[in-house]
C-alpha cells in the first residue's frame, strides 16, 4: 500500500470518528471535518468545513456552487457553540443556530451571557434586557 493510499485510509477513519462528536467538541476540532464541496449529496446533520467555520446541514440536498454554507441559510447553519475559554464575537444567528442559555459573546466592547435558550437577539440593544446580561471581562 502506497503512502497516499495509507493517508486516504487514515483520513476516512478520522472522518468516521468525527461524526460521533457533539457540536461543542466538533467546533473545537473543525480540522477533522471534510471541506464543503459543490455537486455533493448532503444529508441532514452532516457537518462540513467552509472557510474557518463548521456548518451543519439542515435539509438533504445536492449542493450547488452558489449554495455555499455561508449564504444558504435554509440548507446550512453555522455551529455556534462557543468555547468557554475563548469568548467569540457575537454574530447574528438564524433561528436554526441560536445561542443557548449560558453562551458568552463579545459585543459592543463588552462580554454578554445569554439568559435564555434559542436566543437570536442582539445583546446590549433596547428591549433585550431580559435576554442577555453583561459580565466582567
Amino acid at each position: 500500500m502506497s503512502i497516499i493510499d495509507k493517508a486516504r485510509k487514515l483520513r476516512r477513519t478520522i472522518e468516521s470518528l468525527a461524526i460521533s462528536l457533539d457540536d461543542e467538541s466538533a467546533v473545537k476540532n473543525v480540522e477533522l471535518f471534510t471541506l464543503w464541496h459543490p455537486d455533493t449529496d448532503y444529508a441532514v446533520d452532516d457537518r462540513r468545513r467552509y472557510g474557518d467555520y463548521l456548518y451543519k446541514c439542515l435539509q438533504a440536498h445536492t449542493s450547488q456552487a452558489d449554495w455555499t454554507p455561508d449564504t444558504a441559510a435554509s440548507l446550512w447553519a453555522r455551529v455556534l457553540i462557543p468555547d468557554p475559554h475563548d469568548i467569540p464575537d457575537w454574530v447574528q444567528p438564524s433561528s436554526t443556530n441560536p445561542y443557548m442559555k449560558g453562551d458568552k459573546v463579545r459585543h459592543l466592547g463588552k462580554i454578554w451571557v445569554s439568559d435564555v435558550d434559542n436566543n437570536v437577539w442582539e445583546p446590549g440593544v433596547p428591549g433585550t434586557e431580559t435576554l442577555w446580561h453583561e459580565v466582567e471581562a
